[in-house]
């Protein structure tokens, strides 16, 4: 379970990315924020995203058309 969720179900990019880097700066290091969205150009955004701010990936799926992400905060 995550430690908080962020609904950017609807949004198009950069909204979810944008939201996310806000949230996350409301969860405590080592904390996860499960982000649930509906664009499918977000699996490769969320990759990036991770990718170039230091937080890690621990899961990602998709399930009836909304991408879930759990991030943990590192940085």
């Amino acid at each position: 379970m995550a430690d908080k969720t962020l609904d950017t179900k609807g949004l198009n990019c950069p909204l979810p990315i944008l939201k996310t880097k806000k949230a996350l700066g409301e969860v405590a290091k080592g904390g996860t924020l499960e982000v649930l969205a509906t664009d499918p150009g977000s699996v490769a955004d969320f990759e990036a995203f991770c990718a170039t701010t230091g937080n890690a990936l621990v899961e990602q799926g998709e399930e009836g058309g909304v991408y879930r992400f759990v991030i943990r905060r590192s940085a």
